[in-house]
């Protein structure tokens, strides 16, 4: 059977990748890394109709996220290897909480 939309199943192209992220990192948003040139292209046409984040906004999330770091913010969430886990990789497995 003959393939009528070829194009829709070539993956993006490296081109298309590079202007992604320029896109989202202008905008301030994340994306799904698209399968097809279509997805691609629909993707890089919604990131242009938003408006781009000021450079003002982009330096003061930077340093935000840079503070929270420094001071340890969040590290609660962290798998702390030492109390919670034993093995590595694949073999690797909660410890038992003893009361």
């Amino acid at each position: 059977m003959t393939d009528h939309h070829p194009q829709t199943r070539s993956p993006a192209t490296a081109r298309q990748q590079r202007y992604l992220r320029q896109l989202a990192l202008e905008r301030g948003v994340s994306f799904v890394t698209p399968r097809t040139r279509f997805e691609a292209s629909r993707l890089i046409d919604e990131l242009k109709r938003r408006a781009p984040d000021t450079r003002a906004d982009r330096r003061r999330e930077v340093r935000a996220v840079q503070d929270d770091l420094a001071r340890g913010r969040g590290d609660a969430a962290r798998v702390r290897e030492e109390l919670e886990v034993s093995g590595y990789g694949s073999t690797a497995t909660w410890k038992q909480v003893r009361s």
